[in-house]
Parts: C-alpha cells; sequence; structure tokens
C-alpha cells in the first residue's frame, strides 16, 4: 500500500502543477475592466459603488473600447446609458460642467495685467476646456468663451 501511494502520489502533484498552470495561462490573457454594476442613465453622475470589475479576454472588441481603471469614471458623467456587465468607452462618459446653461457665469477678460469680469448668463453647458456662448447681463451681448478649470469663461484672445 505505502509503495503504491508513492507511485501516486507524483502523478497528484503533476496533474495539481498541470491544472495551475493551466488556470495561471487562462487568467495571462484577460485584462480586468471596469463595468457598471446598475444601469447608469444618461446624466447622472459616476460613484464607485455603481461600478465593478469584469474579465475581458484581451484583445477583445470590449476590452479596445473599454476604460482602464474604476478611478479614472468616478466623477464623470453619463453621456449614454451605461449598461450592466458592459464595458465604458471613453466617449459615453463626460468631465462635469463648469457652467450651466441657464445659470449665472463669470466672464474674464485679460490681457497682461488688465483683468476685466463681468456677469454672464450661460448659453450652454461646458465643462473645463469647451467653447460656449454666454450673454452679457449688462449690454445683452452674445460673447463666446472658453470654459476655465476655475468655472469662469474666460473671453478674448488667451
Amino acid at each position: 500500500m505505502s509503495h503504491r501511494w508513492s507511485v501516486t502520489r507524483p502523478s497528484f502533484v503533476i496533474a495539481a502543477v498541470f491544472c495551475l498552470v493551466g488556470t495561471l495561462a487562462a487568467h495571462a490573457g484577460q485584462v480586468m475592466l471596469p463595468v457598471p454594476r446598475v444601469t447608469i442613465y444618461p446624466g447622472q453622475a459616476i460613484d464607485k459603488a455603481m461600478l465593478v470589475e469584469r474579465a475581458f479576454r484581451t484583445g477583445t472588441a470590449e476590452q479596445a473600447v473599454g476604460t482602464a481603471t474604476i478611478e479614472s469614471l468616478v466623477g464623470k458623467v453619463a453621456r449614454q446609458t451605461l449598461l450592466p456587465g458592459r464595458p465604458i468607452t471613453q466617449d459615453a462618459v463626460r468631465e462635469p460642467h463648469a457652467v450651466t446653461q441657464g445659470q449665472a457665469a463669470l466672464m474674464v477678460f485679460q490681457s497682461g495685467a488688465l483683468t476685466i469680469t463681468a456677469s454672464g448668463m450661460a448659453l450652454q453647458s461646458g465643462g473645463t476646456g469647451d467653447v460656449v456662448s454666454v450673454r452679457n447681463v449688462d449690454s445683452g451681448r452674445i460673447i463666446k468663451g472658453t470654459v476655465g478649470a476655475d468655472g469662469a469663461v474666460h473671453v478674448g484672445d488667451p
């Protein structure tokens, strides 16, 4: 019996090693991507509780269009409906609006040391770096400007 045990024991170890190698090989060809845990609707801000990671095979269409990390999605806003278990593309999300249509917006003009500010009404919503139209509340003129990181609309030459 002990002789039989010593013969089957190496076979068992070899089989276990092959199983382990097969499992590692299967995971080596995969990439983890964030996917929604629940349906996320357009305009809804994304928080960490709404996301989970899912394995995709390396090189698949899903992996090619998906975003890299959960952290890169938290705080963004959905542009379209995001379905549970499906990868989230870069163009399916946007930064939150710094300027909202119909709300007051600070307009800033800078040239060298000269800074002029005025009150405006945003005619479009936009995030940092977007070009939006703003109506000057004093003159009624419509001016285009770029939304800054500070939430102000910068008008004139940069």
